[in-house]
């Protein structure tokens, strides 16, 4: 059956199940969330007089679930009112409510007979062409669905969301021998669609893909630390970003994961696979049976192999686990020419390789670690998952990997490396042996911006969705229309540009600000439209801090003043561009790249998106026409409000933009940055038209149509509008609630000099109210505030330590 998704319903409500409800209600699913009912009252209810039978009582680890998912940090809501969408529940009193579900996802405890019980009692109430899926890392789908009729068992599936579901990109899914194929399809889609999930389709084997890779590899990396005698610290060291991993590495991912967790993952696989090789190498090692005989888990505990604890002056001291004495101790930094050519080379590729080339004992260690990890991956394809891309995407989107197996092994040299693998015994498998003699030197080839892996012994094509734009294709595909080295200007087709920004960390200097305009003039001579967006790690991190610290050391203030002159115009041109311009930001947009976005007629954010403006950290005030556009917002919802109470015209006696402009102070004064989109829309710094799309990779796609769109409907640039300020009344409420928090000890006496030059920018200077003013006379008094502030040895203290601490300085 075909029927759409608009309702789901999850039984189990702990950490996985309330999570997987938490992003279903994200993506505006409605959710049951059902558990089973508690064995005794607690002491608050007992309190209230209830018992066992009071409805509350027995939905109340539902309940007390849903309440947990507003607190924990971090957050598993994008907006915690969504909430509301998720019901409570109790599988005795409700279960018969899972028939208005359109999906039923079991998230129970990791035990087939409990599995298999639940999902009987299950195919009694659902209706059929309900989707039945259990979450589970490793239980087999096929046993779990013995006994069922044949109507569920080809509507059931296993689906494996990584924890947690909100952050975590990859969701397996495990179709049993008798799921229907085209429910498969259907159910990738979904996932991929409406919760901005990287599907990968497993076979149905002990652990599935990503765990049962990411399981081997951490247990090949723990036997080799125990026969050479490697620290703890040495290992994290080789086996995080010096390889292109995350920086927990090796041993802070076991102690988040939790090592009671692990060696139950390790020996289901164990317990599950032929061959005796196999069974040995996924044994727990005898260190790791000690430290969970002794309850030290890992952060659940307190302790694993690193403890966290007070040093001197109250700061936290994180300790390292000794695994010779079992004893803790300080840290130890570890350095190596190996990991110094790792960490200066660029890209996940050019690390390893360097890591690799180093020729110490830590490039040993690599070397050892990594070629088993590459030979069993080349095992299990087609065992575990049906290509070798599935399998690179498993551990890119489950581990946070930056290169898939595969990948590091084109990246490293596949005929070179495996020749070395055989000159040291390795056992490579026939099929790479087949695929190098046939002439091929890697498992991945790009070819005219289309990309080809190998697949049962020939390269096919990816199949990659129209939705999913790649800039790094268009320009292979020299769709590049201008470029220097900050910026591009990129033909997305169909008349729509992309403005990309690729500067280190996409700060924004004076190559973006020249190709911002330069763009605007291609534009309006030879497109529809504008999109600006990119495919970095963040979308921008701001302006180029060091640029200006250096200039205001110097006291170079003509230079400065050019600086943010041109950064202001070019916001300007921007705005006052005739055709229609989306802004698709992601993850990291902060400061200037907040200032990028504003004038955009239409954002359109990932749900990922972290957005602020944040200058007053480093001592500052947006001054490239944040304060401007949010003292235009706030004229305008003024405004907006008398002309909705029936008002009629509005004049300056009726519009009170007081209100607005406290909430705009606030938030740009304190630094305010959103932990989603849609707080970004709480907090205003997104406007009720613009859009957030939960899917990363599909991003660019929808701000393109949204250009599109406002080129179909007849796209009438925004004339310039007059500001209507607060004025001096206005700056002394502003003022005033800065005195306050001073007097109570919530900020410096820094913090308030900022805060007064904010206030005076935000109200419109010392004008009387409701005078209305251009926008260039609110940008020039942003320039001004924030050159005076540049001057400021303590801005200069905060930008200085933001640079070399990459966190802001209280003084």
């Amino acid at each position: 059956m075909n029927r759409p998704i608009r309702q789901a319903a999850v039984i189990g409500s702990g950490i996985m199940g309330s999570g997987i409800a938490a992003h279903l209600a994200n993506a505006g699913i409605p959710c049951l969330l059902l558990d089973v009912v508690p064995g005794a009252v607690n002491e608050e209810e007992a309190a209230k007089g209830w018992g066992l039978d009071h409805p509350a009582v027995r939905s109340r680890l539902a309940t007390a679930a849903i309440a947990k998912l507003k607190k924990t940090n971090p957050a598993p809501l994008y907006d915690e009112d969504f909430a509301s969408r998720i019901t409570p529940g109790n599988v005795e009193d409700h279960l018969e409510r899972i028939a208005d579900a359109d999906w039923i996802i079991e998230v129970v405890v990791e035990r087939l007979d409990v599995k298999r019980g639940l999902l009987e009692r299950i195919e009694k109430f659902r209706r059929p062409g309900t989707v039945v899926s259990s979450n589970t890392s490793g239980i087999s789908v096929n046993a779990m669905a013995e006994g069922r009729g044949e109507e569920f068992r080809r509507h059931f599936m296993g689906t494996h969301f990584f924890n947690p579901p909100r952050y975590m990109k990859l969701l397996e899914i495990i179709p049993g021998r008798d799921t229907d194929p085209a429910l498969v399809s259907r159910m990738k889609a979904f996932c991929e669609n409406v919760l901005g999930k990287g599907v990968v389709i497993a076979k149905d084997t002990p652990n599935f893909v990503a765990n049962r890779i990411g399981t081997y590899g951490l247990l090949v990396t723990l036997k080799e630390m125990a026969e050479k005698g490697y620290t703890v610290e040495e290992v994290d060291a080789v086996t995080g970003p010096a390889m292109g991993r995350p920086k927990s590495a090796t041993f802070r991912t076991l102690d988040l994961v939790g090592l009671d967790t692990f060696v139950h993952v390790a020996d289901n696989v164990r317990d599950h696979v032929e061959g005796a090789e196999e069974r040995a190498a996924f044994e727990t090692p005898d260190a790791l049976k000690e430290l969970v005989a002794r309850g030290w888990l890992g952060e659940k505990s307190g302790q694993g192999f690193y403890r966290k604890i007070k040093g001197e002056g109250g700061r936290s001291e994180i300790l390292a686990l000794d695994l010779g004495t079992m004893e803790y101790r300080p840290q130890k930094k570890v350095s190596a020419g190996s990991l110094e050519a790792a960490k200066l080379a660029k890209g996940a590729r050019e690390k390893t390789k360097a890591l690799l080339a180093g020729g110490d004992r830590y490039s040993a260690l690599a070397w050892d670690v990594l070629k088993r990890v590459l030979v069993y991956s080349a095992e299990k394809v087609g065992e575990i998952a049906d290509s070798v891309e599935e399998i690179d995407n498993a551990m890119k989107w489950g581990f946070n990997w930056e290169l898939g197996p595969f990948e590091t092994w084109d990246a490293i040299g596949l005929k070179r490396s495996v020749g070395r693998m055989e000159s040291e015994g390795v056992a490579v498998p026939g099929w790479v042996k087949a695929w190098i003699a046939a002439g091929n030197e890697s498992f991945y080839r790009r070819e005219a911006g289309a990309r080809f892996y190998v697949h049962e012994g020939r390269y096919r094509q990816a199949e990659e969705a129209p939705e999913a734009v790649s800039l790094r294709d268009l320009k292979e595909q020299g769709k590049t229309v201008r470029s220097n080295a900050g910026a591009s200007l990129i033909d997305l087709g169909d008349g729509v540009a992309c403005l990309e920004f690729h500067s280190p960390n996409n700060a924004i200097g004076a190559d973006i600000l020249s190709m911002i305009s330069q763009s605007a003039d291609e534009v309006r001579r030879s497109f529809e439209g504008l999109v600006v967006a990119n495919q970095g790690r963040n979308f921008c991190v701001g302006a180029n801090l060091m640029i200006l610290l250096m200039e205001a050391q110097d006291e170079e203030w003509d230079e400065v003043d050019g600086i943010i002159r041109q950064f202001q115009n070019a916001m300007l041109k921007l705005k006052r561009l005739e055709k229609p311009v989306v802004a698709a930001p992601h993850r990291m947009t902060l400061g200037g790249g907040v200032e990028a976005c504003l004038p955009a007629d239409q954002v359109v954010a990932s749900a990922e998106t972290y957005y602020g403006l944040v200058e007053v950290g480093v001592g500052l005030i947006p001054a490239g026409g944040g304060c401007k556009e949010f003292a235009l917002r706030a004229s305008q919802a003024a405004a907006a409000a008398v002309g909705a109470a029936g008002s009629g015209a509005a004049g300056a006696a009726d519009v009170d933009v007081q209100p607005y402009l406290n909430r705009a102070f606030e938030t740009i004064g304190m630094a305010k940055v959103s932990t989603s989109g849609h707080d970004a829309k709480k907090l205003g710094y997104l406007r009720p038209s613009d859009r957030i799309v939960l899917n990363q990779d599909r991003l660019i796609h929808e701000a393109k149509q949204a250009v599109l769109g406002m080129v179909r409907a007849g796209y009438e640039p925004v004339p310039e509008e007059k500001i209507r300020v607060a004025g001096a009344e206005g700056k002394a409420v502003l003022t005033l609630g800065a005195i306050a928090m001073r007097e109570g000890g919530y900020i410096s006496d820094h913090d308030l000099k900022i805060a007064k030059k904010l206030a005076h920018v935000l109200a419109g200077g010392d004008l009387p109210a409701g005078t209305l003013v251009s926008e260039q006379y609110m940008l020039d008094l942003e320039r001004e505030a924030f050159l005076s502030l540049c001057g400021e040895p303590k801005t200069q203290q905060r930008m200085q330590h933001m640079l070399a601490k990459g966190k802001a300085l209280r003084n």
